[in-house]
């Protein structure tokens, strides 16, 4: 077509919109309230899946830990490898590494003066532990652990109800030592902590690392070799050097290690593009209906305009312009209009009176929204193409009418 002929009917796709202002401005508003749909919805999903992720990589998981080959199947003292040293030790000082620590981590039992409970003690170095797990900035009450050597306990808030004890009471931590022997420690509370869920609480008890090697006779051996890096999505490159640098040793990301986050992952996406779907088809109809009503009242117009020898075609394409140029200012409309929403939001949309029952499935209770521009992608070019396919219907009825007929047509 040329260049005249497209402007012609440009110009002609323009006017017939603006006939009926108010139908089309009503269309308008149902696509750009669609598109805004499908942004913001997506925008809170994905913040708070971010928002979940992160919280369960730093329930101690990581982006990559280290262990000894059986550990994962066994999570004993007999299943240690030795402190990094050398290659291992420069490859986690290298970028994109920006944390990690090498922990003591064995099952054992946590006994007070009146209860016990099953636990998982957690050896750790304080310092290291900074950006990488939850425990940095976590106590309610008392102090943190001052270094591998304090020989300081601490628990979790609901793990401390349910043992009856408080700050500055003693309790005792036992587990199994490398010979196979019962070992045990006491240990006075320095500090309680909370965390979510509340599972964590009750899950977990923390201890110098120096003093949980020497409770359990393991020399400078560890259980675990934690890592955070920049990218949690661009980790092949990293897991392939750590490999490279403890052959021998189980090397996994954090997809391997919490496969359920994947999973939740795969589900949300799946659930974003139902609703995309479902937002269209209404938003369809709507179109669909809307270009039918109009090309019906035009039926004489068109016919006249074939009888003065325009062709079909350029009828077909007439319908397909007006419907594009709605199409595109729903888009504008809308995108602008999440924009706004998700910018209105930049701190946090607060849902504490829900908090104890996100909770449970370890939501926090301020959730912020984070825009994808894979999903401002998918929605804006779900609605041209899907819509313009969608326009091809009332199209292809202006362009088949038969002149005549369509000019006798009272």
């Amino acid at each position: 077509m040329r260049v005249d002929k497209v402007t012609l009917l440009t110009t002609l796709a323009w006017r017939n919109l603006w006939r009926h202002s108010r139908r089309t401005v009503v269309m308008i508003f149902a696509l750009a309230l669609g598109v805004w749909a499908m942004i913001a919805m997506a925008a809170f999903v994905r913040g708070w899946m971010g928002q979940y992720v992160h919280k369960e990589i730093m329930n101690l998981t990581g982006h990559v830990q280290i262990h000894a080959t059986d550990y994962r199947d066994d999570p004993s003292v007999a299943h240690r490898l030795p402190s990094p040293t050398g290659l291992l030790e420069r490859t986690l000082g290298d970028k994109p590494v920006t944390a990690w620590d090498a922990r003591v981590r064995v099952p054992g039992v946590v006994a007070s003066e009146r209860e016990s409970a099953g636990v998982e003690i957690v050896g750790i170095d304080p310092a290291a532990e900074r950006g990488l797990s939850f425990i940095d900035g976590a106590i309610a009450e008392g102090r943190d652990l001052e270094s591998p050597d304090d020989p300081g306990v601490l628990i979790g808030r609901e793990l401390a109800e349910r043992l009856e004890t408080q700050i500055g009471r003693r309790i005792v931590l036992t587990s199994q030592d490398a010979n196979n022997d019962i070992a045990d420690r006491g240990f006075r509370v320095v500090g309680i902590f909370r965390a979510e869920p509340e599972a964590v609480e009750t899950g977990y008890v923390f201890i110098g690392r120096r003093i949980a090697q020497q409770m359990l006779k393991i020399g400078d051996d560890v259980s675990e070799i934690a890592v955070m890096t920049q990218d949690r999505e661009r980790l092949d490159a990293l897991v392939a050097q750590l490999r490279a640098a403890a052959p021998g040793r189980d090397v996994a990301p954090w997809t391997e290690l919490r496969p359920i986050l994947v999973l939740s992952q795969k589900v949300n996406n799946v659930v974003l593009l139902i609703w995309f779907a479902v937002v269209f088809a209404a938003m369809s109809f709507g179109l669909i209906n809307t270009l039918l009503m109009a090309i019906f009242e035009r039926t004489r117009e068109f016919g006249l305009f074939q009888a003065l020898g325009m062709p079909p075609r350029y009828i077909l394409q007439q319908v397909m312009i007006e419907s594009l140029i709605l199409l595109m200012i729903g888009l504008v409309v809308g995108n602008l209009s999440a924009w706004a929403t998700v910018a209105g939001f930049h701190d946090g949309v607060d849902l504490s009176r829900f908090a104890e029952g996100l909770a449970l499935v370890g939501v926090s209770p301020v959730i912020y929204p984070m825009v994808s521009d894979t999903d401002i992608v998918a929605s804006n070019a779900i609605v041209i193409v899907l819509g313009m396919l969608a326009s091809l219907y009332p199209a292809w009825r202006a362009a088949r009418r038969v002149p005549v007929e369509a000019i006798t047509r009272v």
